[in-house]
Formats: structure tokens, C-alpha cells, sequence
């Protein structure tokens, strides 16, 4: 059964940093290419960030470029997403998907206020 398990959402203010964690289980996780997701309220679902398997390639969107950081320990079967710099704008719920095939995680909040 594959699971993906997302924490360290919170509040942050403008300008501050989170790191997000997803936790895989039940698939070759070393194997599998990795991404994440957000939802903001009122939007549809956009594509923060991916990985590759073996983590060496990386690809971002626009908004998020040179601000968040996407990495993955396959050790650990863990994907992480460090998000720098946040902006109002990046309040969202973020998901962990399997790139490749239609698994998502539950999601964790993110909201960026003052």
C-alpha cells in the first residue's frame, strides 16, 4: 500500500523559511521520481517542484525558483521541499505526489502572514 505522509506546515512570516517532509512507503521509492504540489485557496492545483530517483535533476516553477529547494535521502525514503524567502503569496497546501504515478499525499498547510 503506498503512502505518502506530509509534515512541517505551519505559519511563518513574510520572508521566513519551512522545510516540508514527505514520507514514502510501498513503492521503489529510490526509483521514483518526486514532486511537489500546492493548492492555494480559490486555485487550482500547481506544480511546485521535481525530482528525479537518484536526485540529480531538479526542476522548478517561475514562482519558486531560487527561493525553495527540493532534495530527497532515499535512505530515508524521504522528500523534502526547503522553502526560503516565503511570500503571502506562497500560502497554500502543499502535497507530495509520485511524479509518474497518481499518488499524492494527504498535504500540509503553509500560510505566510504578519
Amino acid at each position: 500500500q503506498v503512502q505518502l505522509v506530509e509534515s512541517g506546515g505551519g505559519l511563518v512570516q513574510p520572508g521566513g523559511s519551512l522545510r516540508l517532509s514527505c514520507a514514502a512507503s510501498g513503492f521503489a521509492f529510490s526509483s521514483a521520481a518526486m514532486a511537489w504540489y500546492r493548492q492555494a485557496p480559490g486555485k487550482g492545483r500547481e506544480m511546485v517542484a521535481t525530482i528525479s530517483g537518484a536526485g540529480g535533476t531538479t526542476n522548478y516553477a517561475g514562482s519558486v525558483k531560487g527561493r525553495f529547494t527540493i532534495s530527497r535521502d532515499n535512505a530515508k525514503n524521504t522528500v523534502y521541499l526547503q522553502m526560503d524567502s516565503l511570500k503571502p503569496d506562497d500560502t497554500a497546501v502543499y502535497y507530495c505526489k509520485t511524479y509518474y504515478l497518481p499518488y499524492w499525499g494527504q498535504g500540509t498547510q503553509v500560510t505566510v502572514s504578519s
